[in-house]
């Protein structure tokens, strides 16, 4: 599909005041509230527009799948830093951006990888009039002021139709090791994280499930070298950590399975052990704790709110959702600067309604 047809496609919906579902690859679909409306299709919509590997920057169309994209950074020994999830073999690059979801790397020792909206210089979007818009550039400099290309990044399609993005992108890693360590107490799990994180180690990963603690080291080969027979354990081999890291950020870990909700729970990452019940994998450091429940929205959300944090409902059946609400309810003065948003690039309301709250 090319840019005119998008255009000519959201100009008829806007002057009908007829409801759009944009998607791309569905990688993602089951996350948010399920979106009524006609199918706009960014799929066709691919290329990678622009690659200079020397200048650290990629920008590709909306349609583009992750993997070719991926594919062309691993080919001159660079990354997408923020390690986006997958979910399957038709995500898309505009939908890693438009979904706003990062994988285990995003935090790390002495601070964090960063984000997606951390590395998006720059976007070229189609808003609710049918009118082509640019924001940002291709360099960091040109990023300055109010940053509307990263507000793009987990908008969920709420706010226009990307069609191409230009993210930062930063070489791979010259080593990478796995050790895998056990310890039983829930507690002594979160101030080893902490502990290790406060460490001049090139820790890029850390996750915990049951009884069962793995660190990724990635970096200088003499660094990583130093920082695992520190840490101690049992180093694995590449292939089991690949299938390690790779079943967190996609979800095929076994933790995953089975029939309850599944809430997805920010929190400082000092927090003690949450008290609730259910099934709990701890990640990020001790920041993302994924919880397993069939306890009540309230119970979860108070919990979580109590600690300074946030819980969204990431996976779950369309009864429950409608019933519990997928996003954390905004306050009264974010949710005016949402709607405010909502209403200067979406005016008739027509991009993905109610995907991330009912009236929005």
């Amino acid at each position: 599909m090319s840019t005119e047809q998008i255009v000519d496609a959201v100009k008829q919906a806007a002057g009908a005041q007829r409801a759009l579902h944009i998607t791309g690859g569905g990688s993602k679909a089951f996350y948010g509230h399920a979106v009524q409306g006609e199918v706009l299709e960014t799929r066709s919509h691919q290329g990678i527009a622009g690659y200079e590997p020397t200048e650290l920057v990629i920008t590709a169309k909306c349609g583009t799948p992750l993997a070719k994209v991926e594919k062309a950074l691993a080919e001159n020994g660079q990354m997408l830093p923020f390690e986006p999830p997958h979910f399957g073999g038709a995500a898309t690059f505009g939908g890693a951006v438009a979904a706003g979801l990062s994988g285990p790397r995003r935090a790390a020792s002495n601070g964090y990888y960063g984000a997606v909206r951390d590395f998006v210089l720059g976007c070229k979007i189609v808003d609710g009039r049918g009118d082509v818009l640019s924001f940002g550039g291709q360099v960091m400099k040109n990023v300055a002021g109010y940053d509307v290309s990263r507000m793009m990044a987990g908008s969920m399609g709420t706010l226009g139709v990307l069609l191409e993005v230009s993210l930062k992108v930063l070489p791979t890693p010259v080593a990478s090791r796995t050790v895998m360590l056990g310890l039983r107490d829930p507690a002594d799990v979160i101030r080893r994280f902490n502990e290790w994180g406060g460490k001049p180690w090139p820790i890029t990963a850390m996750a915990c499930c049951d009884d069962e603690i793995a660190v990724r080291l990635e970096g200088a080969e003499a660094a990583v070298a130093s920082a695992a027979k520190k840490l101690g354990g049992e180093l694995t081999g590449e292939a089991e950590a690949a299938q390690c890291w790779l079943g967190l950020r996609d979800q095929t870990h076994v933790f995953f399975n089975g029939p309850e909700p599944l809430w997805r729970v920010s929190v400082p990452s000092t927090t003690a052990p949450l008290d609730l019940p259910g099934r709990q994998l701890v990640e990020w450091g001790g920041a993302l704790r994924w919880l397993k429940s069939d306890a009540p929205a309230d119970s979860i959300r108070a919990v979580a709110r109590q600690v300074g944090g946030h819980a969204t409902l990431f996976r779950a059946d369309g009864a429950t959702k409608r019933a519990a609400g997928v996003f954390t309810p905004l306050d009264p003065v974010l949710a005016r600067i949402h709607k405010n948003l909502k209403a200067t690039f979406d005016p008739h309301g027509i991009f993905n309604r109610g995907r991330m709250y009912p009236d929005f």
